[in-house]
């Protein structure tokens, strides 16, 4: 097999104090975001990964410039910016490529986009996007590829079908340049669509109601420049979590953004694993108690994915392996996407005792002692916890398409190196 592969020494305790790296699902809205002024706009604690890097070749391409100023700084200057037409191999690439619609049609007034790649791990429609910018006064023809073409767009009453992160933020992007005022009911609220409404606000817009499913926006005919850091990845806060409790390692995650951690908190908490809150750090302790909580009258608990400010859907692999090490019986229900938990074949074949129920739904009894395994990475998420899971188990294991954790997980081999890790990078 081509590309990186990670070869994982099972069984090793870790230590130490690490930071989660900025948030993906914020980077990217917000660097697609930079396209809608003309002002030059700098970016911290940008993640270094590869759907970050792709995106930054795909707003050059645009007319935008895009340096880096330092491992996680990014200056971006759109003085000029032309609909053009997209690399669909690039495109094809990531899912955030979806995202410039919304700032190129506000920008130039019409914008064609090849149809968005990204992780397989079910049906992702595209349809809120659709809708959202159709009621702003944008024409969408889906024929071939996708094009949107707008004169004007006027702020209106938008009811999104679903709230979509991705169909919100394009909404929201578009709505700044809107005239008039737009609200956005049934909006996501995760972290990152705050993040992104935090700096369009550092821009000059006006946004109330960030936060909330309800948002209202002023539309501004222009946006200044802006210095605005990115948050920091509360999925990969909670990746750690997991990674603690099954290594039985002692960590402080350190500045991991605390107030958006209660579901994720509360959940492993029903898996028997508990974290202190030091300030804005996370203390991970090393003994945990590992016992799943049985709900009331002795009935098997579930943990399952629900919108912003539940358990986030990115975090579902995590959970999975993470139970496999607890002692009891809990259900894993996977609301949103139909094939995010069919890699749990890969965990069965380490030793877990794992019944996929449906493509929804996973039963998983616990404590399993996993064996090492030569597996591949299917997406970023299920990459990510089978690193977990190579991490305790006995014996060496081999991780193909590691390119795929490192689409979302920033350097993870040298950093979790640091706290006594053993992953060898191989490859290309």
């Amino acid at each position: 097999m081509s590309g990186i592969r990670y070869v994982v020494e099972g069984g090793r305790s870790l230590s130490g104090t690490i930071t989660p790296a900025g948030n993906k699902n914020a980077a990217l809205p917000i660097i697609a975001a930079t396209l809608l002024t003309d002002q030059p706009v700098t970016l911290t604690n940008v993640p270094r990964i590869r759907d970050v890097e792709t995106l930054v070749e795909l707003i050059r391409s645009l007319g935008a410039e895009a340096e880096w100023s330092g491992r996680q700084s990014l200056r971006i200057h759109a003085r000029e910016v032309r609909s053009v037409d997209l690399d669909a191999e690039a495109c094809a690439r990531i899912r955030a490529s979806i995202l410039l619609a919304g700032p190129l049609l506000a920008r130039c007034g019409e914008v064609t986009l090849p149809p968005p790649g990204g992780d397989v791990i079910g049906r992702r429609r595209v349809d809120t996007h659709f809708l959202a910018l159709q009621q702003l006064g944008a024409e969408v023809d889906s024929s071939r590829n996708y094009r949107f073409r707008a004169s004007r767009l006027k702020g209106t009453d938008v009811f999104l079908d679903e709230p979509s992160v991705t169909g919100t933020e394009n909404a929201l992007m578009a709505a700044v340049h809107a005239e008039g005022t737009t609200v956005l009911r049934n909006a996501a609220s995760e972290p990152h669509v705050q993040d992104l409404a935090e700096f369009l606000s550092a821009l000059g817009a006006r946004i109330e109601g960030i936060g909330t499913n309800t948002m209202t926006v002023h539309g501004a005919s222009s946006l200044s420049g802006a210095e605005h850091a990115i948050g920091p990845d509360h999925i990969e806060v909670g990746s750690l979590i997991g990674l603690a409790a099954v290594t039985g390692s002692q960590l402080r995650i350190k500045d991991a953004g605390v107030a958006h951690l209660r579901a994720i908190r509360m959940n492993f908490e029903r898996l028997g694993v508990r974290c202190e809150f030091d300030g804005d750090d996370v203390l991970v302790g090393a003994a945990q108690e590992m016992r799943i909580q049985s709900d009331l009258g002795g009935h098997i608990p579930k943990i399952e994915d629900q919108p912003w400010p539940a358990f986030p859907a990115d975090l579902m692999s995590i959970a999975v392996v993470t139970a496999t090490r607890c002692e009891g019986v809990i259900l894993i229900f996977e609301k949103m996407f139909e094939s995010r938990l069919f890699f749990v074949d890969k965990l069965i074949s380490m030793g877990a005792r794992i019944v996929l129920c449906d493509p929804h739904r996973v039963l998983v009894s616990g404590p399993s002692k996993l064996r090492a395994a030569n597996l591949t990475s299917p997406d970023i998420r299920a990459g990510m916890a089978l690193l977990i899971a190579a991490m305790c188990a006995d014996g060496t294991s081999v991780i193909h398409n590691a390119d795929q954790i490192e689409r979302g997980y920033e350097r993870i081999d040298e950093r979790l190196n640091a706290l006594g890790a053993s992953i060898r990078r191989e490859g290309v």
